[in-house]
């Protein structure tokens, strides 16, 4: 049973990395991580503890704090969360996004659910390890990271490339899963075991400027454009039926038709059609690399016909589909209109996954089942970007995870990431608390 305790320290300490407005626009310049590397360190700072502070630049902190384990052997295991938020708007929330308030069991405010409150949970569950003065067999390692929101350049990346004696693990958990599934019982719980790429694309069309008193026959590069951004909005890359997805499916315990259905590329879409939107969402780009055209420009002044327009593409990837794979399918998408287009920029970031079939994921499974009975994990691949891909790269497990109460819907949880009225209750947080615990006991112990 949760301690009332640990749920409320849990709770202060969320309150207060809410509070530090870490808020984090893409710009070095942003993000102030290290008010809350000072907030976790003031937190679990005692007699003999290993901690560190790491600042790449300034303003951008990380926090890294060890409980050594008695055999250099046994495996590692971290517990990383990061502290940076994406700007919120006051506008369409119903509470301050930075207040932090406490308001009928629910702490309201940016990050509480991506993803402040886990990482709150893991400093409570690791201060509690520290208060007993636990020794365990195996390395434990507790991590708070800047910049995920972002691309992890001052956060895990760096960590990883500049400083990876200090994180060196060979078990990881990060976000973001253990919200109930409304399929299958409502008893399943995601457990990341891997997640996709992304391969952001910008592209050019190109025109002739002319007077925009004449649009007669003109070549219009942003009327081209449209059609670019219509083409890439309907195209649907073929479905992928991927080792995860099948053993997602399997773990469901769904009738055989549905089951059947949900496997197969031809039935998949009507099967996707029958679920809740929010859950068809998901579940679509699970199976899909999916194309989502999100910025464009064109155009210098409004009586000018405009001689280019750009757009940028969000392409996520799944796991084997590289740039070649990709330009094949834009070719696809674009059908005749391919030729008049150019590619501008793409990055590379590949899908990474991790063994499903491991001590962490047995671990993670076992505590779960025990905090609420009934309910089980089931793998599952995440559809955006972590900062595991920089641990998986390394050879290590890495898992996102975490454990919601039945307070939160899969619906109001998808929704609350980057969106308005983002909160947690605090009976979620008590069992995140009581899941670290456990986890590092059954694995470190």
């Amino acid at each position: 049973m949760t301690d009332r305790n640990l749920t409320g320290e849990a709770t202060d300490l969320l309150q207060h990395l809410i509070r530090n407005r870490c808020v984090n626009d893409g710009t070095p310049a942003s993000g102030g991580e290290i008010r809350s590397v000072e907030t976790l360190a003031a937190y679990l700072a005692g007699p003999g503890v290993e901690m560190r502070r790491f600042e790449p630049i300034p303003g951008r902190g990380n926090l890294v704090v060890r409980i050594e384990g008695a055999d250099p052997k046994a495996p590692t295991l971290c517990l990383m969360g990061h502290i940076d938020v994406v700007p919120a708007s006051a506008e369409g929330w119903e509470r301050d996004p930075f207040g932090g308030e406490l308001v009928a069991g629910e702490v309201w405010g940016r990050g509480a659910i991506d993803m402040l409150g886990i990482t709150a949970s893991m400093a409570v569950a690791t201060k509690r390890l520290l208060r007993e003065g636990w020794r365990p067999r195996g390395t434990l390692v507790y991590l708070a990271v800047a910049d995920e929101e972002a691309l992890g350049t001052y956060g895990a990346q760096w960590m990883v490339e500049r400083e990876w004696d200090s994180v060196r693990c060979d078990h990881l958990v990060t976000e973001f899963g253990g919200v109930a599934l409304p399929v299958g019982g409502g008893r399943k719980r995601m457990l990341s075991v891997a997640e996709k790429g992304s391969h952001w694309t910008q592209l050019r069309v190109r025109g002739v400027p002319g007077h925009g008193s004449m649009p007669y026959r003109s070549d219009n590069a942003v009327v081209k454009m449209a059609e670019v951004v219509r083409r890439n909005a309907a195209y649907r890359s073929p479905a992928r039926m991927h080792e995860t997805w099948r053993r997602f499916v399997a773990g469901l315990g769904l009738p055989a038709a549905q089951r059947f259905a949900l496997t197969q590329p031809v039935t998949l879409e009507v099967a996707l059609r029958r679920l809740p939107v929010g859950v068809a969402r998901m579940l679509h780009a699970a199976t899909h690399t999916t194309f989502s055209p999100n910025v464009t420009s064109g155009g210098v002044k409004t009586n000018i016909i405009p001689d280019s327009a750009e757009l940028t593409l969000d392409v996520r990837t799944l796991p084997g589909d590289d740039a070649a794979a990709v330009r094949s399918m834009l070719r696809d998408a674009l059908g005749d209109v391919w030729a008049q287009v150019e590619i501008v920029a793409e990055g590379d970031n590949p899908a990474t996954a991790s063994p499903i079939d491991t001590p962490l994921q047995a671990a993670l499974t076992r505590v779960t089942e025990r905090l609420l009975p009934g309910s089980t994990t089931v793998p599952f691949l995440i559809v955006g970007a972590t900062d595991a891909r920089f641990f998986r790269r390394k050879g290590v497990t890495a898992y996102g995870y975490g454990l919601l109460s039945d307070a939160i819907s899969f619906g109001e949880f998808a929704a609350m990431f980057h969106g308005r009225n983002e909160r947690i209750d605090q009976t979620s947080l008590g069992l995140m608390v009581d899941l670290w615990d456990g986890t590092t006991r059954e694995l470190r112990g």
